[in-house]
This record gives structure tokens, C-alpha cells and sequence, in this order.
């Protein structure tokens, strides 16, 4: 038992040691720990320093550099602008220096000028105290007094200025009178050379050239029933005559001759030739001709460059196609009309586009005349009227015509325009050679007239100047020649329109100064 409780007690006894020995153990080892991380501790605090003190270095060495590369900038500038100080005060004193010159200058002019001054004023004296003395001389010796002369002198001068004026007058209105229609001329040629049209090539047939005689035979039909029913219902003459291959279709109605002539090809071309046939195809050419005639009315708009136009003036423009005058086809001499209207107007200072647009219905009513009674004139102006046009395109339409007076620029462009379309040698249907005929038969009236030296038909033939001789013929024989003139050629020649009939007669006198 006692040796148990020994035994117990060694064990706890060693129990309690070892705790105790592990326990010093741990505290040494911790007392290293410390001791170590002290010393690390101290070495990171030492390395730190040397690493502030390096940056502080580096910081003071980056200082200086950055002062003196400073300093010497302030350097450069300061004496920079210490230069431009001495420069400029040199520079105001050389002005300070011209401006003390300039101003003694001035003073010696100033006292020159009161110098002058004063001596005019005096001689101003003398002069007033001469006149006055003069002006008692005259009156004496005049018997006049001041007031007298002085009107007598003013209405002498009033003569002679009137006489000089009237003088000036007559040599500048002639001057202006020669100069304006010199550019009138070079108006209308400058317009003429930018516009030129064709020549007049309408006609009253159309020709259709066939494959073979027996196509003649289909026309023609049994008994004649389809060329019956061809000229009943297109309202031409059809002419099937010995021509080889050919049959002829006549109209003086531009627009029923073109579809009958569409209508006859296309019956060629499908072969089936008989009236049912003929009526169909007929519709049908008549449908696409009144398609195409509004499309090239509005073409012909979109051409001029005018932005609207009520449709059924654009269909009317369109129909001018069909429609001629003296050979002349319409809507050609209407184009012509206005862009000769157009390029007038923009020389003159007018408004181009409108005189365009009114030349382009100038003649409207044209294609009116086959359906109302009436002239072309008043048909155009009231269709136009209907419509809304502006007053402007209705004065051209009465005014190309004479029924009234050009009330602008864009107007009087029109008439001249028209009268240049028409009356041009060519425009219309009148052949060359009969033109040539006309106008040589005008000049030998002209010429076969006692005292006449020379006769000039112009204008395309609408006006003979007569030059005559001053010695055998004087102002009141010239107008008794003019009319005579005249009468013979209204019984002798045919011609269209009017012509004027210009006698002119002209005393020239020569000497030479030897």
C-alpha cells in the first residue's frame, strides 16, 4: 500500500516537472522569437532611414537642378525684355524728336497760311473797291444802271445757253436714238445666233412604203370596203394610184393624217385587214396618240424650265404638234417663239422664265381653231383667261397679233420673237426660190421709179428702203413715190402680211479747203 502511494506520488511528482520544464521551454523559445523580430525590427527602421535620407538627396539634387535651369530662363527673359525696353525707348525718343519737328512745321505753316490770309483779305479789299469804281465807269458810259445790266447780261447769257442746250440736245438724242438701235440689232442677233430652228418642213402627205403589189389589194378590200371604212373613219385620203410599193395618205389635218398613218402600218403589220379590225386598231393608235400628246406637253414645260401649268394648257401645248401654219408646224414655231422670247427678255433685264411661258402660249388657241369658231387670238386669251394665266402671257397673245400695246418687257419680247420665227426666210412653207422671186420683184418696182438710185428690200422682204435723189425729188415728191410704190406692188405681188415702203431722201454737199 505504501509502496502505491509512492509510487503515486513519483508519478505526479515527475507530472509536474516535466509541465514545468516544457513551460520554461516555451518561454525561452518566445524570448527568441522577440529577440528576432526586434532585430529584424531594427534592420527594416535602418534601411528605411538610408532610404529616406537617399530620397531627401535626390529630392534636394532634382531642387537645385530644376532652380537653376530657372534662374537662368529668368535670366534670358529679363534681359530680353530689358532689350526691347532700350529699343523702345530709343524708339520714342527718334519719334518724340520727328514729332517736335513736325509740330514747329506745323506752326511755321499756320503763321505762312494767317500771312496769306491776311493778304488775301486785302487784295479782296482792293479788288471790291475796283470793281466798285469799274461798275460806276460802265454805268456812266452806259447810261445803265447796275440792276439794268445785270438783267440785260442775264437773258443774253439765257439765249446763248438755250441755243447750246437745243444743240447738245439734238447731237445726244441722235446719238441715243442710233445707239439704241444698234443694240436692239445686237439683241436680236445675239438671240437669233443662240436660238437658230429649222426650216418649215410640214407637208399635206404621208407616204407608207408596202412589201409587195398585193398588199395594195388587202387595202383596197372586197368590193373597196376597207379603204371605205379606212377614210371614213380616219378622215383622210387614202391614194392607191401606180406608184410601186407605195400608198399615199392626204390631209391638211396634221394630227388625223399621223394616226391614220400609224393606224394603216399597224393594220400591215398584223395582216388582219377588215373593218372590225380596222375600228379596233384605230381605238387603240387614237388612245396612245392622247397619251403622247399630254406627255409632250409637259415635256415641252419641263424643257422651259416653267414650274406649273394647269393640265389641260400642258394637253393643248401637247396637240400644237398637230397643227401648222403656212407649212410651219406649231409647236416648233411656240418653242422657237419662247426661247427667243426667253433669251430677249434676259438681255433687257426681264424675267426670262415668264417671257418663256408666254411665248409658249402665244398661239394656244391654234389648237382650238379645228373644234370653235374664232381666231386663234381671242380663243388663246380666253382658254388662258379660264385657266388663271397672268396678265402678262394674255397681253402677248393680243399683242403678237396687234390688238394691243406691249404692256412689259416680257411682251414685247414675245411680238419680237414671233415676228423673228415667222418672218425668217425659211421658217415657213414659202420656198426659197419664191421668196427670192418676191423680193426681186419688189426692189425693181422700186427701182423702175423716176429718180431712184437704189432699192433694198429687208427684213425678210416686209420693208423696201428707197434711196432717191435729192436734186430730182424733194419732201413732198418722196411721199407721192411712197405710195405709189406701194399701190404697185399691192397689184403685182403676192406676198403675206404687210410691206413697208421707206423712201429715203438725203442732200449731201462736198467742198475741200485748199
Amino acid at each position: 500500500m505504501e509502496y502505491m502511494i509512492v509510487t503515486v506520488f513519483v508519478g505526479v511528482l515527475s507530472s509536474a516537472i516535466s509541465i514545468f520544464v516544457i513551460k520554461k521551454l516555451d518561454k525561452a523559445k518566445f524570448q527568441i522569437f522577440i529577440e528576432q523580430a526586434k532585430a529584424k525590427a531594427k534592420v527594416i527602421e535602418h534601411e528605411a532611414e538610408v532610404a529616406l535620407k537617399d530620397a531627401q538627396l535626390k529630392a534636394k539634387m532634382e531642387c537645385d537642378r530644376e532652380f537653376k535651369n530657372a534662374r537662368r530662363e529668368y535670366e534670358i527673359m529679363l534681359s530680353k525684355i530689358e532689350k526691347k525696353e532700350r529699343d523702345l525707348n530709343e524708339h520714342l525718343e527718334s519719334e518724340l524728336k520727328t514729332i517736335k519737328v513736325e509740330k514747329e512745321q506745323i506752326v511755321e505753316k499756320n503763321r505762312q497760311i494767317t500771312t496769306l490770309k491776311e493778304g488775301l483779305e486785302q487784295q479782296k479789299k482792293t479788288y471790291e473797291e475796283k470793281t466798285l469804281e469799274a461798275i460806276k465807269i460802265l454805268e456812266n458810259a452806259s447810261g445803265l444802271t447796275q440792276s439794268e445790266a445785270k438783267e440785260l447780261m442775264i437773258k443774253k447769257v439765257k439765249e446763248d445757253s438755250r441755243a447750246e442746250i437745243s444743240s447738245i440736245f439734238r447731237k445726244k438724242y441722235k446719238l441715243a436714238e442710233q445707239n439704241s438701235k444698234n443694240e436692239i440689232n445686237n439683241m436680236f442677233s445675239m438671240a437669233v445666233t443662240r436660238y437658230a430652228g429649222e426650216f418649215a418642213a410640214e407637208r399635206l402627205i404621208n407616204n407608207i412604203p408596202l412589201s409587195d403589189e398585193e398588199t395594195k389589194g388587202k387595202i383596197i378590200g372586197k368590193e373597196g370596203r376597207n379603204i371605205k371604212a379606212l377614210e371614213m373613219l380616219l378622215g383622210v385620203d387614202i391614194i392607191i394610184d401606180d406608184t410601186p410599193n407605195t400608198i399615199t395618205i392626204s390631209s391638211f389635218n396634221l394630227y388625223r393624217r399621223a394616226v391614220a398613218t400609224k393606224t394603216i402600218q399597224e393594220l400591215l403589220e398584223d395582216g388582219r385587214i377588215q373593218p372590225a379590225r380596222i375600228e379596233e386598231i384605230y381605238k387603240k393608235v387614237k388612245s396612245e396618240f392622247d397619251k403622247n400628246i399630254q406627255k409632250e406637253g409637259e415635256d415641252v414645260v419641263m424643257e422651259l424650265g416653267i414650274k406649273s401649268m394647269h393640265p389641260e394648257l400642258i394637253k393643248l401645248v401637247g396637240r400644237l404638234r398637230y397643227r401648222a401654219s403656212y407649212g410651219q408646224n406649231a409647236l416648233a414655231h411656240t418653242l422657237e417663239v419662247a426661247h427667243l422670247s426667253g433669251l430677249l427678255a434676259a438681255q433687257m433685264g426681264g424675267d426670262a422664265i415668264l417671257a418663256r411661258r408666254a411665248g409658249l402660249l402665244h398661239d394656244i388657241g391654234k389648237a382650238l381653231t379645228h373644234e370653235a369658231a374664232g381666231s386663234h387670238v381671242h380663243l388663246g386669251a380666253e382658254i388662258c383667261k379660264r385657266y388663271d394665266e397672268c396678265d402678262t402671257v394674255i397681253n402677248a397673245i393680243y399683242a403678237h397679233h396687234g390688238h394691243e400695246e406691249p404692256i412689259n418687257v416680257e411682251s414685247a419680247s414675245v411680238c419680237a420673237a414671233d415676228a423673228l420665227s415667222a418672218a425668217r426666210p425659211g421658217a415657213r412653207r414659202e420656198v426659197l426660190e419664191s421668196f427670192l422671186k418676191r423680193v426681186e420683184e419688189v426692189e425693181n418696182i422700186s427701182t423702175s421709179k423716176l429718180g431712184v438710185l437704189n432699192a433694198y428690200a429687208i427684213n425678210a422682204g416686209r420693208e423696201v428702203r428707197v434711196i432717191v435723189k435729192a436734186e430730182l425729188v424733194n419732201d413732198d415728191e418722196a411721199v407721192l413715190l411712197a405710195t405709189e410704190i406701194a399701190k404697185e406692188i399691192e397689184e403685182k405681188v403676192q406676198y403675206p402680211g404687210e410691206i413697208k415702203v421707206n423712201v429715203i431722201r438725203e442732200l449731201r454737199a462736198e467742198s475741200y479747203a485748199r
